[in-house]
Protein backbone atom coordinates (compact mmCIF):
# COMPACT_ATOMS: atom_id res chain seq x y z
CA UNK A 1 0.00 0.00 0.00
CA UNK A 2 1.37 3.53 -1.01
CA UNK A 3 1.85 5.93 2.29
CA UNK A 4 0.18 8.68 2.38
CA UNK A 5 1.02 12.00 1.24
CA UNK A 6 1.92 14.60 3.71
CA UNK A 7 2.59 18.41 3.07
CA UNK A 8 5.97 20.04 4.00
CA UNK A 9 4.46 22.39 6.74
CA UNK A 10 2.14 19.73 8.18
CA UNK A 11 5.70 17.72 8.93
CA UNK A 12 6.87 21.59 10.37
CA UNK A 13 4.02 22.17 12.75
CA UNK A 14 4.54 18.26 13.92
CA UNK A 15 8.51 18.30 14.43
CA UNK A 16 8.91 21.94 15.43
CA UNK A 17 5.67 24.21 16.08
CA UNK A 18 4.21 21.37 18.67
CA UNK A 19 6.83 21.24 20.90
CA UNK A 20 7.80 25.16 20.98
CA UNK A 21 3.87 25.46 21.11
CA UNK A 22 4.27 23.79 24.56
CA UNK A 23 6.98 24.91 26.06
CA UNK A 24 6.01 27.92 25.44
CA UNK A 25 2.14 27.81 26.94
CA UNK A 26 2.75 24.71 29.01
CA UNK A 27 -0.04 22.50 28.09
CA UNK A 28 -0.93 19.33 29.53
CA UNK A 29 -2.67 17.67 27.22
CA UNK A 30 -0.77 17.14 23.35
CA UNK A 31 -4.68 17.53 22.23
CA UNK A 32 -5.05 20.72 23.67
CA UNK A 33 -1.84 22.24 21.23
CA UNK A 34 -3.72 25.10 19.04
CA UNK A 35 -3.56 23.96 15.05
CA UNK A 36 -4.80 25.62 11.80
CA UNK A 37 -8.14 23.89 11.27
CA UNK A 38 -9.16 25.49 7.80
CA UNK A 39 -8.74 28.87 5.84
CA UNK A 40 -11.34 30.57 3.73
CA UNK A 41 -10.78 32.50 0.94
CA UNK A 42 -13.57 35.12 -0.45
CA UNK A 43 -13.53 37.08 -3.18
CA UNK A 44 -15.91 39.79 -3.69
CA UNK A 45 -16.95 41.04 -7.41
CA UNK A 46 -18.57 44.07 -7.38
CA UNK A 47 -18.52 44.61 -11.00
CA UNK A 48 -20.45 41.72 -11.43
CA UNK A 49 -24.10 43.52 -10.66
CA UNK A 50 -22.83 44.73 -14.33
CA UNK A 51 -21.76 41.83 -15.92
CA UNK A 52 -22.32 38.03 -14.23
CA UNK A 53 -19.28 36.69 -16.10
CA UNK A 54 -16.84 38.45 -13.96
CA UNK A 55 -18.20 36.34 -11.05
CA UNK A 56 -17.66 33.10 -13.02
CA UNK A 57 -14.14 34.60 -14.07
CA UNK A 58 -13.27 35.46 -10.55
CA UNK A 59 -14.24 31.47 -9.29
CA UNK A 60 -12.30 30.44 -11.99
CA UNK A 61 -8.94 32.33 -10.90
CA UNK A 62 -10.11 31.34 -7.16
CA UNK A 63 -9.86 27.50 -8.55
CA UNK A 64 -6.52 28.12 -9.58
CA UNK A 65 -5.03 29.85 -6.89
CA UNK A 66 -6.74 27.46 -4.25
CA UNK A 67 -6.54 24.36 -6.40
CA UNK A 68 -10.68 23.46 -5.35
CA UNK A 69 -13.57 24.61 -6.85
CA UNK A 70 -15.25 27.49 -5.32
CA UNK A 71 -18.43 28.07 -4.57
CA UNK A 72 -20.33 31.41 -6.25
CA UNK A 73 -22.02 33.41 -3.31
CA UNK A 74 -25.30 35.40 -4.52
CA UNK A 75 -26.82 38.26 -3.04
CA UNK A 76 -29.80 37.57 -0.37
CA UNK A 77 -31.99 40.60 -1.07
CA UNK A 78 -32.52 42.80 -3.99
CA UNK A 79 -31.02 46.61 -3.13
CA UNK A 80 -31.78 48.82 -5.81
CA UNK A 81 -29.25 51.36 -5.09
CA UNK A 82 -26.38 48.66 -6.36
CA UNK A 83 -28.36 47.98 -9.09
CA UNK A 84 -28.03 44.44 -7.07
CA UNK A 85 -31.01 41.99 -7.58
CA UNK A 86 -31.77 38.80 -5.41
CA UNK A 87 -29.79 35.98 -6.61
CA UNK A 88 -27.61 37.26 -8.50
CA UNK A 89 -23.73 35.99 -8.70
CA UNK A 90 -21.56 38.76 -6.26
CA UNK A 91 -18.08 36.59 -5.15
CA UNK A 92 -16.96 33.22 -4.65
CA UNK A 93 -15.40 31.70 -1.60
CA UNK A 94 -13.30 28.53 -1.13
CA UNK A 95 -12.67 26.58 2.08
CA UNK A 96 -9.52 24.31 2.59
CA UNK A 97 -9.12 21.74 5.08
CA UNK A 98 -6.20 19.25 5.40
CA UNK A 99 -3.58 19.28 2.75
CA UNK A 100 -4.70 21.37 0.44
CA UNK A 101 -5.16 24.22 3.17
CA UNK A 102 -1.42 23.06 4.47
CA UNK A 103 -0.10 23.83 0.66
CA UNK A 104 -1.87 26.85 -0.04
CA UNK A 105 -0.72 28.19 2.89
CA UNK A 106 2.88 26.97 1.92
CA UNK A 107 2.43 28.81 -0.99
CA UNK A 108 0.95 32.07 0.64
CA UNK A 109 4.00 32.64 2.58
CA UNK A 110 6.72 31.90 0.77
CA UNK A 111 5.43 32.62 -2.78
CA UNK A 112 2.60 35.17 -3.06
CA UNK A 113 3.48 37.39 0.33
CA UNK A 114 6.97 38.00 -1.04
CA UNK A 115 5.24 38.95 -4.33
CA UNK A 116 2.98 41.90 -2.91
CA UNK A 117 4.19 45.15 -4.07
CA UNK A 118 5.18 47.66 -0.81
CA UNK A 119 4.85 44.71 1.65
CA UNK A 120 5.84 46.19 5.21
CA UNK A 121 4.15 42.60 6.97
CA UNK A 122 0.89 41.52 8.10
CA UNK A 123 -1.33 43.69 10.72
CA UNK A 124 -0.51 41.80 14.26
CA UNK A 125 -3.84 43.27 15.61
CA UNK A 126 -6.42 41.36 12.64
CA UNK A 127 -7.90 38.52 15.22
CA UNK A 128 -10.87 37.80 16.43
CA UNK A 129 -10.88 37.00 19.27
CA UNK A 130 -11.46 34.28 19.41
CA UNK A 131 -7.71 32.70 17.68
CA UNK A 132 -8.94 33.09 14.16
CA UNK A 133 -6.96 35.58 11.95
CA UNK A 134 -8.13 37.68 8.56
CA UNK A 135 -5.78 39.30 6.05
CA UNK A 136 -6.52 40.88 2.64
CA UNK A 137 -4.67 40.74 -0.65
CA UNK A 138 -5.48 43.81 -3.15
CA UNK A 139 -4.19 41.93 -6.01
CA UNK A 140 -5.40 38.30 -6.66
CA UNK A 141 -1.96 38.00 -9.10
CA UNK A 142 0.26 38.04 -6.53
CA UNK A 143 -0.07 33.90 -6.74
CA UNK A 144 2.27 32.49 -9.11
CA UNK A 145 -0.39 29.99 -10.59
CA UNK A 146 -2.12 33.28 -11.94
CA UNK A 147 -0.53 34.02 -15.37
CA UNK A 148 -0.48 37.61 -15.07
CA UNK A 149 -0.90 38.23 -19.36
CA UNK A 150 -4.29 36.23 -19.38
CA UNK A 151 -5.80 38.23 -16.60
CA UNK A 152 -8.89 40.85 -17.51
CA UNK A 153 -8.97 42.55 -14.39
CA UNK A 154 -7.34 42.46 -10.78
CA UNK A 155 -9.05 41.45 -7.93
CA UNK A 156 -8.47 41.42 -4.23
CA UNK A 157 -9.53 38.75 -1.63
CA UNK A 158 -10.46 37.85 1.96
CA UNK A 159 -8.12 35.05 3.73
CA UNK A 160 -9.40 34.08 7.06
CA UNK A 161 -6.97 31.54 8.77
CA UNK A 162 -9.53 29.61 11.33
CA UNK A 163 -7.34 28.08 14.39
CA UNK A 164 -8.68 26.10 17.28
CA UNK A 165 -6.83 28.47 19.49
CA UNK A 166 -8.52 29.50 22.68
CA UNK A 167 -7.07 33.01 22.77
CA UNK A 168 -5.25 36.04 20.03
CA UNK A 169 -1.73 35.12 21.86
CA UNK A 170 -1.92 31.49 21.22
CA UNK A 171 -2.93 31.83 17.71
CA UNK A 172 -0.36 34.54 16.86
CA UNK A 173 2.47 32.21 18.08
CA UNK A 174 1.05 29.82 16.33
CA UNK A 175 1.15 31.69 13.07
CA UNK A 176 4.61 32.92 13.80
CA UNK A 177 5.87 29.33 14.41
CA UNK A 178 4.70 29.22 10.94
CA UNK A 179 6.79 32.10 9.30
CA UNK A 180 3.40 34.42 8.94
CA UNK A 181 5.33 37.89 8.64
CA UNK A 182 3.96 40.02 11.21
CA UNK A 183 4.69 43.77 11.72
CA UNK A 184 6.85 44.55 14.70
Amino acid sequence: MAEAYTPRLRGHYDSVVRPKLIEQFGYKNPMEVPTIEKIVINMGVGEATADTKKATTAAADLAMIAGQKPVLTRARKAISNFKLRENQPVGAKVTLRKVRMYEFLDRLVNMALPRVRDFRGLNPKSFDGRGNYAMGVKEHIVFPEINYDRVEQIWGMDIIVCTTAKTDDEARALLKAFNFPFRQ
